[in-house]
């Protein structure tokens, strides 16, 4: 039996199959499990408040008033984001005496005013700053595949894509500064969504790096993450899904494909071939331009000289408690000069610059969304090798954020299979399109 989505949870709301409160309490049965992933996969589970809300959306809609058609739906939130009355601590415990947020970030925001029902805030790597998911302070979630082998769930919005899994949650927001809502997707099965940035504001969001942060979801669909996109920019992104047929899709043949295992390499040429005999036409090409992304980002790139901006009096009286894998990298921002990070914004306008000229020709970059299944937990405890994974994970979804595009995983594996994602990307602004060419290719592969 398939799992709901907005569109049949919408319905089934409208028609009076179902109630937000039902929704709700199956969500929180779920995130409360004792036996289950809840207590890793959220920060706060934020049970009250969330039958108070669905009470209220179950009213509304009885009194007749006008609604969303997804009001009452649950969802999570990141813990990266702030809620009123509540202490945004961004997976760390350095800001766990920090005062209550008085108001809501933007996201929130909208997404109350759209009716959906918040459940919790769910666990992530610490201040956002790892493609594996890891959490030293409040545990780490393992991914829904494979669990007595408890594999990583990827970062950094790693509870968000198991709150998603588990159906704690609906649909999921996280944030996206270099695949951490389209990795933990992939390793879950899931559809992860990353928005052209500033296309959603990051006002009352915790920042790691403002030049390539992104808000966006991970949900069981490319409609749910649509619906939830189009809630969190605060515009319409319909539309109906693409005709493949002549659809030009660029697959570059170095960088994002070293290092990938057999699991990914065949499932993703499996992908590519039901492409082509669907009419698009499939190009493996090099792009040149990527190989130079190991040297633009040699000092640490945006996230370690704009992350530490920001920490940087935290570190200065309490750099103790942070994961120390993770202020390793955040400190490596403190040797970039006011010289290197001009040349960082150089290097990148040159380099979106290039890639525009070499794909001009192209719809949309078709590409892994990470080389390999989902590792070990206890396999990283070696610094070194979660250092080697960590490179691993991030290297493709980076490539998007640093071209300033947008980008979507969506899952091409066979049920019950180890997870693999497909990413399709395009240039920014181009999110409607990109949306309806995923909900072709989604459509396409589910055959």
């Amino acid at each position: 039996m398939s799992k709901p989505t907005f569109a049949s949870l919408a319905r089934d709301l409208a028609g009076g199959r179902t109630t937000s409160e039902a929704l709700t309490e199956s969500c929180l049965d779920a995130a409360l499990d004792g036996s289950g992933e809840g207590a890793r996969a959220f920060t706060l589970v934020d049970a009250e408040s969330a039958r108070a809300q669905a009470r209220a959306m179950d009213g509304l809609r009885a009194a007749g008033a006008p609604l969303s058609p997804f009001a009452g739906i649950p969802i999570s939130v990141k813990d990266l984001f702030d809620i009123a009355g509540q202490v945004t601590r961004a997976g760390s415990v350095v800001l766990s005496e920090a005062p209550p947020a008085s108001r809501d970030a933007a996201i929130v925001a909208r997404l109350r005013q759209a009716g959906l029902v918040i459940v919790g805030r769910t666990n992530m790597s610490e201040f956002a700053f790892s493609g594996v998911g890891i959490n030293p302070h409040y545990g780490t979630p393992a991914a829904a595949w494979d669990r007595a082998s408890r594999r990583i769930p990827g970062g950094s919005s790693s509870g968000a894509a198991v709150s998603v899994a588990d159906g704690m949650a609906h649909g999921a927001i996280g944030t996206d500064t270099g695949g951490s809502c389209r990795i933990p997707a992939a390793f879950a099965g899931l559809v992860g969504y990353k928005p052209t940035a500033r296309m959603v504001p990051l006002d009352g969001t915790v920042p790691l790096s403002p030049s390539l942060d992104s808000i966006g979801p991970i949900a069981r669909t490319v409609d749910c993450c649509a619906a939830l996109t189009a809630i969190l920019a605060g515009m319409p992104l319909g539309g109906a899904a693409a005709d493949l047929r002549g659809k030009r899709l660029a697959v570059p043949t170095n960088f994002v494909m070293d290092g990938m295992d057999d699991t990914v390499s065949i499932a993703f040429d499996t992908a590519l071939d039901a492409l082509s005999r669907a009419g698009a036409v499939v190009e493996r090409r090099a792009l040149p331009a990527l190989d130079r992304i190991p040297s633009i980002n040699a000092l640490g790139g945006f996230p370690a000289a704009e992350s530490y901006f920001w920490h940087r009096e935290l570190l200065a009286r309490d750099a103790a408690r942070y994961d120390q894998r993770v202020r390793t990298r955040i400190e490596r921002g403190k040797g970039q000069s006011a010289a290197d990070y001009i040349a960082l914004l150089q290097a990148r306008a040159a380099l979106i610059d290039e890639v525009a000229h070499e794909l001009a020709d192209f719809d949309a970059v078709a590409m892994p969304t990470v080389p390999v299944i989902p590792p070990r937990i206890a396999a990283l405890d070696d610094d070194q090798e979660f250092t080697r994974v960590n490179l691993l994970l991030l290297r493709n979804p980076t490539v998007v954020n640093l071209l300033d595009g947008c980008a979507i995983s969506l899952p091409i594996h066979a049920a019950g299979d180890a997870p693999v994602g497909l990413m399709l990307a395009m240039s920014r602004g181009r999110d409607a399109e990109l949306f309806r060419l995923s909900r072709a290719v989604e459509t396409l592969l589910a055959r």
